[in-house]
């Protein structure tokens, strides 16, 4: 473990000569790869550092523990190597964490799309409810939200709603959100107060640059057409809205949320390279189902992963088995809590698997 921690400190150094090397400053490619790879090398770097300082701290203090003492000195003594002993082990395991695969996607920024499934005007009431549980959890973290396409129920719940969250991390925080949400409670239509049971499904997509998908113009289809909904006489009039079809795959992707034409059609193809880069991952992901023991993660899409129990204010993650009492914070915003211990889950499966 410790020789893949030192190749890893052999890296940190070797990129902090490149980084002062003038030819490389002159390079804004070069900069930035090599200035990103060492920013992700970092934590490793300094918990290799510090473990290799409590290392030596508390050999010095186990010798000087056989040497004649005082009662007050040995006992001083003692109480330091208990204190070292215990940060070693921290180091440890912070070091098994740091040594695991990085997701490439996991610093990019995310699609994310909600829709009502089984449960009809009130599955599309609670897709509206997780919408603005994500957009304030994205707050908490300083994220940005902008909404691509929205598609309105009659009660004001959304059938439909994709939108993107533009910050640092927020894949590796919002990729376990994937899979279908329940939820159980006595919906505003129900005139006999009976609890109901329904669905909403959310799918987490990273962000795919032009670069890392390309889509040819021969390939996409693009229709235009007036949008629909809330947004006054222009929107409703102009033929504004954009739908992007990938003709080899048949994958669509539509925008409307916007006035332009062409700021539509931009964040389609987003939302298209995205979806088709989905795909492609989950295919290759599937070839090896059988082999990875991991059940935490972007999961399938149809696999209930969460409910919502308004009754009991209950919020159960069937997935590591997590219940929390406190759903009304939970729907606005604080998921943090279950967000770290799906990652905590995450992170110890993968340390099994990889037996380090």
């Amino acid at each position: 473990m410790l020789d893949k921690l030192q190749a890893l400190v052999d890296r940190y150094d070797k990129l902090s000569e490149l980084l002062c090397d003038p030819d490389v400053a002159s390079d804004s490619k070069k900069l930035r790869d090599y200035s990103k790879e060492q920013s992700d090398l970092q934590p490793a770097y300094e918990a290799y550092t510090e473990y290799k300082r409590v290392s030596e701290d508390l050999d010095a203090a186990k010798e000087m523990q056989g040497e004649k003492l005082d009662d007050e000195m040995r006992e001083m003594v003692k109480m330091e190597i208990d204190e070292l002993s215990a940060r070693k082990s921290e180091l440890e395991e912070i070091i098994r964490i740091v040594l695991l695969p990085k997701d490439p996607n996991d610093d990019k920024n995310v699609i994310v799309e909600i829709r009502g499934a089984a449960g009809g005007d009130e599955a599309a009431l609670f897709a509206a409810d997780l919408y603005r549980m994500y957009s304030r959890y994205a707050d908490t973290q300083g994220w940005k939200v902008e909404l691509m396409d929205v598609n309105e129920s009659d009660l004001g719940g959304f059938k439909e709603v994709i939108f993107m969250i533009n910050g640092r991390g927020a894949y590796s925080k919002m990729k376990y959100e994937s899979g279908a949400h329940r939820v159980q409670r006595i919906p505003a239509t129900e005139s006999g107060g009976r609890i109901h049971t329904s669905t909403s499904t959310v799918a987490v997509l990273p962000e795919v640059e032009e670069v890392d998908i390309v889509i040819s113009d021969k390939d996409i289809r693009v229709d235009t057409f007036c949008s629909s909904g809330a947004g006054g006489q222009s929107v409703n009039t102009t033929k504004s809205a954009v739908r992007v079809t990938h003709v080899p795959t048949g994958i669509v992707a539509t925008c409307q949320d916007g006035k332009s034409q062409n700021s539509n059609k931009e964040k389609a193809l987003q939302v298209l390279r995205s979806r088709i880069y989905d795909v492609m991952r989950q295919e290759e992901e599937a070839k090896y189902a059988g082999e990875r023991k991991s059940k935490v993660g972007t999961g399938d899409r149809s696999e209930r992963i969460r409910t919502y129990n308004f009754p009991q204010s209950r919020v159960t993650d069937h997935r590591i088995g997590l219940t929390m009492h406190k759903l009304d914070q939970i729907m606005n915003g604080d998921i943090q809590e279950i967000v770290s211990a799906l990652t905590i889950a995450e992170q110890t499966d993968l340390i099994d698997e990889k037996g380090i």
